[in-house]
């Protein structure tokens, strides 16, 4: 492309938009499975484990329900990232200009995103996600409705905490197989990890230093 940069497929709209984006939907879906479900996991567990002693006795669909909730959150978020994909796609195929500037607007991105994770709304987020029995604490309800509420509530905080490191994945390659393996384990070891608000840190300070080079770059490049 202008710029010098290449475009993944996933952007390509094959079959039109419709057939792009519920293909585009369904990869995401099963790659946030792939993705998420190792660190949430131990959420989940220890739900159904609260709910048990509650007397809750269709342990295994309260757990389901909960993982749908989760995984609806995180859907939403799809649907958001591939609008947002499109439309920069969209620009960039219509416009040189446009497509130039796109390397410089993605060192942007990845700054913006490491700055993110050095902030405190970073470390609130990442905070509920490290501590699950406080959520089940305070939000086991029975029933089917008591357990979407918990996924959705779970997930929102987490996407608050994660949404830097999916845009990081977004900029270096949505369904690049290598950058989605890296983002997961560094999401798996913020959340499950002794010390991985540091490793928060870490990976803000390592983005934003990518997004400055990037940056910087891709001026030379215009």
């Amino acid at each position: 492309m202008p710029g010098n940069w290449t475009m993944s497929m996933t952007w390509m709209p094959m079959g039109g938009e419709f057939a792009a984006g519920a293909i585009f939907m369904v990869m995401w879906l099963t790659m946030m499975v792939a993705m998420m479900l190792p660190s949430t996991m131990p959420t989940l567990i220890l739900y159904r484990r609260a709910a048990a002693l509650h007397g809750e006795e269709h342990l295994g669909r309260i757990m389901f329900v909960a993982a749908g909730g989760y995984f609806f959150i995180w859907t939403l978020f799809g649907v958001v990232a591939y609008l947002v994909g499109a439309i920069i796609t969209r620009g960039a195929m219509h416009s040189d200009a446009f497509s130039r500037a796109l390397p410089f607007g993605g060192g942007l991105a990845l700054a913006a995103a490491g700055a993110y994770q050095l902030t405190p709304w970073k470390a609130t987020c990442l905070k509920h996600c490290r501590d699950p029995l406080t959520l089940v604490a305070h939000h086991l309800q029975r029933g089917r409705f008591g357990a979407l509420g918990v996924g959705i509530h779970h997930a929102a905080l987490c996407a608050a905490c994660c949404w830097a490191l999916m845009l990081i994945q977004l900029v270096l390659g949505v369904m690049n197989l290598s950058v989605m393996v890296a983002v997961a384990v560094v999401i798996a070891l913020e959340k499950l990890a002794p010390k991985g608000e540091w490793l928060a840190k870490v990976t803000g300070v390592a983005a934003i230093a990518a997004g400055a080079v990037i940056a910087a770059l891709s001026v030379g490049g215009l």
